[in-house]
């Protein structure tokens, strides 16, 4: 191995680790409580008609709303908030039907 290759070995091991890391509701709550809230009230996730059918796509508009609102957070911070959602109103799971 060459010294950049072993520089870059602990980086690649807390991606990884990162990437491993389930999903946490309590911090999924809190970024809803702190950054959604103004745009949606409890109301959008519990009406009938709601747009919402499969876990991917309530992963997908969480996505768009992050972009949307230049939040650049990373893709644990969108799993969290997708389980809490989830979790909260939607309970399609973890299997994403």
């Amino acid at each position: 191995m060459t010294p950049r290759s072993l520089l870059a070995l602990p980086l690649l091991t807390l991606t990884l680790a990162a990437e491993a890391a389930p999903p946490d509701a309590a911090a999924g709550k809190q970024r809803v409580d702190e950054h959604c809230q103004s745009c949606h009230k409890e109301e959008i996730y519990t009406r009938p008609e709601r747009k919402m059918t499969n876990r991917n796509r309530l992963r997908n508009q969480v996505q768009r709303c992050e972009m949307a609102l230049g939040l650049q957070w990373f893709d644990s911070d969108i799993e969290d908030v997708t389980h809490y959602l989830d979790q909260q109103y939607y309970r399609f799971g973890q299997g994403g039907g």
